[in-house]
């Protein structure tokens, strides 16, 4: 087994990607199960492959661009088994020029999951873990996930929740069980109160509450916001000021792929123009790199 140490040139790429998902493994094993992922292909329009660690690695490289690779275990609310963070760390290891493993790990598993998270970080250098609340059905704020969160801030590693609505059910029935609220940004609030070193990532644009998500960022300034799974031509006005202006140091650069690209995302970005060509170096890059530690 291979630790993961990153070998990122700052200099020689040109962003960092803080949102890619793992969503197949090299045992053809897929992170959702069908109706899940058949229903969210249809949400997202993605009807085409999905790419395994090593495309994505080269997928990034051809760009210039870094990458932070996760996925989600959810085994306990799907019924499902999880890809392995630690062969996503494994292959992140073996492409530490431009890829950056976070874990994830099923909070609902208890003691086991607090176990795994530590073996994660301990044994195969993981710098943050993924949390999906609604997919992996779980109220961030309850007390039950404290140790998670104690051993996480213990490990200085990050952790990045899902916020806001999510593809992951729509259109099944009774949106497959899954419940919205679990990923209000209002419920990361306590936990950013109660660990104030830990570095908390509230993931896409919170519709519809970009203004709690705003709300916090400027109240607990151990938490940031990254800007994946929607076309900046559909970003909400506050989040575009805020991210110009009193939240550019905290603002980071994400695309949701495979679902939504890093070429579509520049794309849109550059032809709305809605970002001050001087904040978009921290958006980009260098937010990211300081927030992981790789410098910048």
């Amino acid at each position: 087994m291979t630790r993961y140490e990153p070998r990122i040139d700052l200099d020689a790429i040109t962003a960092i990607d803080v949102h890619v998902h793992i969503e197949v493994d090299d045992h053809g094993h897929a992170s959702l199960p069908p109706d899940i992922a058949e229903a969210a292909s249809a949400y997202f329009r993605a009807d085409g492959p999905r790419p395994d660690l090593e495309s994505i690695a080269d997928y990034y490289r051809e760009r210039k661009m870094a990458a932070v690779v996760f996925t989600v275990d959810a085994q306990t609310q799907l019924g499902h088994p999880a890809l392995s963070s630690a062969e996503i760390a494994e292959g992140a290891a073996r492409n530490s020029d431009v890829l950056i493993p976070f874990g994830s790990v099923d909070p609902r598993a208890g003691a086991e999951a607090v176990d795994r998270a530590q073996r994660l970080i301990d044994e195969n250098g993981v710098r943050g873990f993924k949390f999906h609340p609604t997919v992996q059905g779980f109220d961030p704020s309850d007390e039950a996930y404290l140790p998670l969160y104690e051993v996480l801030e213990e490990a200085g590693v990050v952790a990045l929740f899902h916020t806001g609505q999510t593809g992951i059910g729509a259109g099944m029935r009774g949106g497959r069980g899954f419940l919205l609220g679990m990923s209000n940004p209002m419920l990361l609030d306590p936990v950013a109160a109660r660990f104030p070193d830990l570095q908390i990532i509230m993931a896409h644009p919170s519709v519809p509450w970009q203004d709690e998500a705003l709300a916090v960022a400027t109240h607990k300034h151990n938490t940031w916001i990254d800007l994946s799974g929607w076309s900046p031509k559909y970003f909400p006005e506050s989040l575009v000021r805020a991210a110009n202006s009193y939240l550019k140091n905290r603002v980071l650069f994400g695309s949701d792929f495979p679902l939504l690209t890093p070429d579509r995302w520049m794309k849109d970005a550059d032809s709305t123009g809605s970002f001050k060509p001087e904040v978009m170096p921290g958006i980009l890059k260098h937010n990211a790199a300081r927030l992981l530690g790789l410098g910048g």
